[in-house]
């Protein structure tokens, strides 16, 4: 039994090999033992863990059902409400808030299925940034190289996987949030649809781009998570009532009859070519020759920014305005120039919006899933401003969300999976399909792991 496997851990606790407690226990020392040297969380709940494993020992015990990822560790972002916990968001401000009287409702899915909550992850401030550089809690160090950044803004819920800390975590993704930090971490990273998966108790930062969703050492633990957190929300309005679509049972399923393009145009340039060489050896074993250009992805970046940046600034007017030295300097700024932004920018955008969202609807009448790479470049240094990609000095962060940006403009769901490059670091591609259509997304995940094409690069 592997540490980085939840389900592995789940199937030893729910036969009796194991204990949960034994689980948790080791858990709890590999982050006391691993962390410092990371910077992953940014608490750590012990007792309550114990105390959790305890209820599903005895669980086992009684010969009750202690769920699907029974004794399973995992952890999440802080923006996500823990009840007992401060929800930080990443922010200095909310340090001083009172403590979640409940968890939020994907957190408690979870714990309900058995899973042990050890703690709350390090992220960018209000989930404002692509590299979890947080002046308030410093930087998350990416397992593979401790001196380059884990991406972000979820940074510690995908470096908490990579560095062996526990299986599966939770992140948010606005404009690439779980899939940038997946990418350079070399793990899985999942975007749901919009409206998919409940943010009921997550700290929001765009309202009309937020997503949760789950980050993972293998497709099962992925999907696992998936499905349990899956399910209407009356607590939160944008909920989906669908039914649920659970994505474990089809992982077996293959790519048979699937249409498969590869993205051209801006999703072919860009980027350094180890990024392209990832997208084509997917290409290559899904068998996919056929490539396809989505129009004006410049634009939809740019309307892109000034949406998050106008509705992230609207739910920060009054600290904006009463403790601006408070703000990370780099957050507090971007959100002054996004509560600066004329409301015919932002009007706009969303008709803009409206036509991308609409052009790439049609694509999807002739394709079933499109390959992109997810990150233009490997994970740069902590506190780089510019890389040069392609001969040419580009910033480093935004450009992180180059090729992400896009797809979240209009809620896609996408699944980023972690493909071996000719470098010491990892890179990953990007499989998009149209809304509603994640069982596509894990049919073509499982096999791409099944084949070894995709592999998460745990840092033992």
């Amino acid at each position: 039994m592997r540490s980085s496997d939840g389900l592995g851990v789940a199937a030893e606790v729910r036969t009796g090999r194991a204990s949960a407690r034994e689980t948790v226990v080791a858990a709890l020392a590999r982050i006391r033992a691993r962390d410092p040297g990371l910077n992953c969380f940014s608490a750590v709940l012990e007792e309550d863990a114990l105390r959790d494993a305890a209820a599903v020992d005895a669980a086992v015990a009684a010969g009750r059902d202690p769920g699907l990822l029974a004794g399973a560790p995992f952890a999440v972002k802080n923006l996500f409400d823990v009840r007992g916990l401060v929800t930080l968001a990443g922010s200095r401000i909310n340090a001083g808030n009172a403590a979640a009287s409940r968890d939020a409702t994907v957190v408690a899915r979870l714990r309900g299925a058995g899973a042990v909550l050890l703690g709350a992850l390090n992220m960018d401030e209000y989930a404002f940034g692509f590299t979890t550089e947080n002046s308030h809690f410093g930087p998350t160090r990416n397992p593979h190289d401790p001196a380059r950044v884990a991406g972000g803004s979820s940074g510690g819920s995908a470096a908490a996987v990579a560095g062996g800390l526990v299986p599966f975590t939770l992140g948010s993704d606005t404009n690439g949030s779980i899939r940038v930090p997946a990418s350079l971490c070399g793990i899985y990273g999942l975007k749901p649809t919009y409206g998919r998966l409940s943010r009921s108790g997550a700290a929001l930062f765009g309202i009309s781009f937020d997503h949760v969703g789950p980050l993972a050492a293998s497709v099962r633990d992925l999907a696992a998570a998936y499905d349990v957190m899956q399910g209407p929300d009356a607590t939160d309005p944008v909920c989906a009532s669908r039914a649920v679509e659970p994505c474990l049972p089809v992982l077996d399923d293959g790519t048979e009859g699937l249409r498969i393009a590869v993205a051209d145009g801006h999703f072919a340039t860009g980027g350094e070519p180890e990024v392209f060489a990832a997208v084509e050896s997917v290409a290559k074993a899904l068998g996919a020759v056929r490539r396809v250009t989505i129009e004006e992805n410049d634009r939809a970046r740019a309307a892109a920014t000034i949406i998050t940046a106008s509705e992230g600034a609207s739910l920060h007017v009054e600290d904006l305005r009463t403790r601006p030295l408070d703000f990370d300097r780099m957050t507090r700024d971007r959100f002054l120039a996004g509560a600066l932004l004329p409301a015919a920018f932002y009007v706009r955008a969303q008709r803009f919006r409206s036509w991308y969202r609409a052009q790439v609807r049609e694509i999807f009448r002739e394709v079933d899933v499109l390959l992109a790479p997810t990150t233009p470049f490997p994970a740069s240094r902590i506190g780089q401003d510019t890389i040069a990609v392609g001969g040419v000095e580009v910033p480093a962060r935004p450009m992180l969300g180059r090729y992400t940006q896009p797809l979240s403009f209009i809620g896609l769901p996408v699944l980023s999976v972690p493909v071996a490059g000719p470098g010491p670091l990892p890179v990953g591609v990007q499989l998009v399909v149209a809304p509603w259509k994640e069982t596509t997304l894990f049919r073509v995940a499982a096999a791409l792991e099944r084949d070894g094409v995709a592999a998460a690069r745990i840092v033992p």
